[in-house]
């Protein structure tokens, strides 16, 4: 009983996130759902493809059911799975991401949460795990891109929020006052630490 509990919470929590970074991309052009918005390059298909790649490995190859879908060797991983190529489409890796959900779905809902699995590219004793790590694994995977995708959106065109019946119409006369009322209250803890260091003689940074 607990087991499918906590099994169902975790499942239900993954479909959830799969669905809000989808939904990062929806209305983007070609060049804003592709292009390197940091510095290290990280862009919002890339994301998908991404999360769509660990997820057919981790509830693939480490449980024995390989993902129907081509993927290169672990150990041939090249960091190819983080950004789209010209000649990949949009559609191709939301249509890569959807049909993993399924493989996905189906090995969680065909094991139960202590089955056994190994994961070769994590050193040893942990590579040895269960469906439960995994899948709590995962899920923080798809939280901590999800919520990448979330930044990086907003600094496209300014559009936030977890789901789209949840999306509130943009304020930006509010924004606006948030955003100064944030900085100011920075501005003003610098300003008064560099005052306490300065009265104490001790430098700034230490």
């Amino acid at each position: 009983m607990i087991d499918e509990f906590a099994k169902d919470n975790l499942h239900g929590r993954l479909r959830r996130d799969r669905t809000a970074l989808l939904w990062k991309l929806d209305g983007l052009s070609e060049y804003d759902a592709r292009r390197p918005l940091t510095p290290t390059g990280t862009n919002l298909l890339g994301l998908v493809k991404h999360v769509a790649t660990v997820e057919a490995r981790y509830f693939g190859e480490v449980f024995d059911r390989p993902s129907p879908e081509p993927l290169s060797r672990w150990q041939d991983s090249d960091g190819s799975d983080l950004w789209a190529s010209e000649d990949e489409t949009r559609d191709q890796i939301i249509g890569f991401y959807r049909r993993t959900w399924e493989h996905s779905d189906a090995t969680i809902s065909e094991l139960p949460l202590d089955a056994p699995g190994h994961v070769p590219w994590w050193p040893e004793p942990y590579s040895h795990t269960s469906l439960f790590a995994i899948l709590v694994h995962v899920l923080g995977e798809s939280v901590r891109h999800t919520g990448h995708a979330d930044i990086l959106r907003e600094g496209l065109d300014g559009r936030t929020g977890l789901r789209p019946e949840h999306e509130q119409p943009i304020d930006e006369e509010a924004r606006t006052a948030h955003w100064a009322k944030v900085e100011q209250a920075a501005r003003s803890a610098a300003s008064g630490r560099s005052r306490s260091l300065s009265r104490s003689g001790a430098a700034p940074g230490l």
